[in-house]
């Protein structure tokens, strides 16, 4: 166990923070302990550093605003009690940001949101707006509109979303546990506390259990497996307990506190990972052999002149396949253009896009830093 320079040099970091912390084990919204909370972001902000807050509680506040002792069943209580809760959420958040002179924003994401290519774009333009303009979002799942999030989703994955979204550097999930242990510590007192291991080692979901919180839907478990989606995009991530005193401060400045999970893909690594395993392809180009040749041996874009056929119906900005001559995929990316527009711009230069088009655009297909080769 050493100081580790992950936290210490995060520039930016995405917080999750559990119902059971938020909502002092589901008796209403805990406004001392979420003061705390903004206490320190806020103070990480003035630090230079952009942080994130995914927070649970929305629907453990609207079942006291309404006076509901159990956790409801039907989806549409549900989302009542979410509706209710989220006025209360975004208000003590708000408030207690402001206190220590920093903006919030109120952020409502489906799983949906971050699915679908233009609108994760969108997400992805907004947060990063506001971290630039030294606002902390303040993100919750959009429960009031959608029931599958309420069933099966979580905040830890939400966080993992998130930081995935905005290519953050940590993930820091506060909960009502130390971090994580060999065996559960309540049932097994030989348990040891695991202080750092690498992120998606399969033995930490075998040691994290089942769900352990009657007021939340998480549990140990959907942490390990958050960490290990966050790693997909290079973040390494941090489970600790909310109540530790300046938690977030002292993680920044290197202490050791909690379990570090550390991520063992770099950052420009993971983005194309993404793109390699996570996006579904809405078309194809096929291109002559002498773009695969730039392609494959020269790390080189795709250029239009380069594509001999276009095939499917895709849109800007969604990812498409690089098939060569025989129909294999040689690589995947983003597409600059849609398909109606790479069909008009095949087998041509760069310099006559204008007439064909109406508009200049870039000169490539597909740009190298949104390219994947194949494996």
């Amino acid at each position: 166990m050493t100081g580790s320079p992950v936290l210490r040099n995060a520039k930016r970091i995405v917080v999750k923070v559990g119902s059971s912390l938020v909502t002092n084990e589901g008796r209403g919204l805990d406004a001392a302990a979420i003061g705390q909370w903004c206490e320190q972001l806020a103070a990480l902000v003035k630090d230079g550093r952009e942080v994130i807050m995914v927070s649970s509680g929305a629907i453990a506040e609207g079942m006291k605003r309404l006076g509901w002792t159990a956790r409801p069943k039907a989806i549409h209580e549900l989302q009542a009690a979410a509706a209710v809760g989220q006025m209360g959420l975004a208000q003590v958040y708000e408030t207690k940001l402001r206190e220590n002179g920093i903006g919030s924003a109120q952020v409502l994401l489906t799983h949906a949101d971050l699915a679908d290519r233009e609108r994760y774009l969108n997400a992805r333009s907004t947060l990063l707006t506001l971290l630039q303009l030294g606002v902390v979002p303040v993100i919750n799942e959009n429960d009031t509109v959608v029931n599958d999030e309420i069933k099966f989703g979580d905040n830890d994955t939400l966080g993992a979303l998130v930081a995935n979204l905005v290519e953050a550097d940590a993930l820091v999930i506060l909960t009502d546990q130390k971090g994580l242990y060999t065996a559960d510590p309540r049932k097994d007192p030989a348990a040891q506390f695991v202080h750092e291991a690498k992120a998606g080692d399969a033995a930490l979901e075998t040691m994290a259990g089942g769900a352990g919180s009657s007021i939340g839907k998480g549990g140990m478990i959907t942490k390990i497996l958050a960490a290990k989606r966050a790693a997909g995009s290079g973040a390494s991530t941090v489970i600790a307990w909310g109540r530790e005193s300046q938690a977030l401060i002292r993680l920044t400045q290197g202490e050791p506190i909690g379990t570090l999970l550390v991520a063992q893909t770099q950052k420009m690594q993971a983005r194309k990972q993404w793109m390699a395993d996570h996006l579904q392809m809405r078309g194809s180009v096929t291109v002559d052999a002498g773009a695969v040749s730039k392609l494959q041996g020269e790390g080189k874009s795709l250029l239009p002149i380069g594509m001999t056929r276009v095939e499917g119906d895709f849109s800007r900005g969604d990812v498409i396949a690089v098939l060569d001559t025989g129909g294999v995929e040689i690589a995947r990316g983003l597409a600059n253009y849609s398909s109606a527009e790479a069909r008009l711009i095949c087998r041509k230069a760069s310099s006559e896009f204008e007439k064909l088009l109406g508009y200049t655009g870039e000169p490539e297909m597909v740009h190298r830093t949104n390219l994947v080769l194949s494996r």
